[in-house]
């Protein structure tokens, strides 16, 4: 059965099952980093274990506007869906998904706890960058939540974005390098947020990841609390049927734990010098105590007053822009939703229509 077929029987009245997740931890991992960081070769390597289910990239707390109004399940899931084909991506029996659920929090454990469980996992949880500004939301969302966020040189992140932009729409949009930079130090923020409250967090370096892979991974099953599984070294026979298609995930999917060994420098000079402007601002703000693992040029001096007020005003816009869309998108009544979907939910929006 598919999943708008299993949404439709759940709306009709279908005798939904109450998923049991007793044996489950009681609060979610969260994998975050920034986009091209490292974070979905964490997220297969750590799959790998057999007690660790993570979720790829669902981001129902992206649409947390679904909830604004109570609504039945088989509303917020069909959407969701549409979103990012989060429910069918991960094969969710979207049948055994309670049909009272209105609030972000309980919908987001049932489906999260349901792909663990079908695994036969006790760690569930979550892998996505788009976490990066909401940590502290979601650690007040889920008070048990533990973070593993993957940190790598804001540089090597814009080249990668540079790269997956000549093959990638998404990463190709006008700002993305200044969305990143600037999202690099929110990051820091929100994870400072969430140890000042007593948050279980672990850092990481990107490098260290690729370099030595044992030492990382068995360092995060000490602080998940779980024994490490030496399959966790390597991609070999990982699941990686949740990515999305895209050139931009080849070096995960090419089964190697390595860093990408291209060393054609992409960066315009500047937006290099701007990147290494933000690092000698950070460090002295920090006093060197952010291991921001990335190189400067002597002599850099730090990102002037107004270069980051005035990137701070470019950022607002384009961030109201980025929560505009799923905004507008989970208020959007179905009827009008209809006409302006792209055409590869054709066939979901024409299934709809009996509901």
């Amino acid at each position: 059965m598919n999943i708008c077929s299993q949404v439709q029987a759940a709306c009709i009245g279908t005798k939904t099952e109450v998923q049991k997740s007793e044996h489950v931890r009681p609060g979610p991992l969260f994998v975050v980093g920034m986009w091209r960081s490292g974070t979905s070769l964490l997220y297969a390597l750590l799959n790998q274990n057999p007690q660790i289910g993570l979720m790829y990239e669902s981001d129902l707390p992206v649409l947390s506007s679904l909830f604004f109004v109570p609504r039945k399940s088989a509303s917020w899931m069909f959407k969701w869906e549409c979103w990012n084909n989060a429910l069918s991506r991960h094969a969710i029996d979207t049948s055994r998904i309670p049909r009272n659920i209105s609030d972000l929090p309980t919908a987001f454990h049932a489906v999260s706890t349901q792909y663990a469980m079908n695994k036969g996992a006790t760690v569930w949880g979550c892998k996505s960058p788009f976490y990066y500004d909401r940590m502290t939301k979601l650690g007040r969302w889920f008070p048990n939540a533990k973070f593993v966020v993957i940190w790598r040189d804001p540089a090597d992140v814009c080249r990668s974005i540079v790269r997956a932009a000549k093959k990638s729409t998404w990463f190709a949009r006008s700002g993305m390098d200044l969305r990143a930079l600037l999202g690099y130090y929110r990051m820091k923020q929100e994870a400072d947020a969430l140890e000042r409250r007593g948050a279980s967090i672990h850092h990481l370096q990107y490098d260290d990841l690729v370099r030595d892979t044992p030492g990382t991974m068995s360092a995060i099953c000490d602080f998940i609390g779980i024994p490490f599984d030496a399959r966790m070294t390597s991609l070999e026979g990982a699941d990686l049927s949740a990515l999305y298609d895209g050139d931009h995930h080849s070096m995960v999917k090419s089964g190697r734990v390595a860093a990408n060994c291209q060393h054609c420098e992409v960066l315009s000079p500047g937006l290099k010098n701007k990147i290494e402007r933000y690092v000698v601002y950070w460090r002295k703000k920090y006093g060197g105590t952010w291991q921001l693992n990335a190189a400067t040029c002597d002599g850099t001096k730090a990102a002037s007053l107004f270069e980051r007020m005035w990137d701070r005003v470019r950022l607002a816009h384009l961030r109201c822009v980025d929560r505009m869309i799923p905004l507008v998108f989970s208020l959007m009544p179905l009827s009008l939703w209809r006409l302006v979907r792209p055409m590869k939910y054709r066939t979901w929006v024409a299934k709809l229509k009996d509901y």
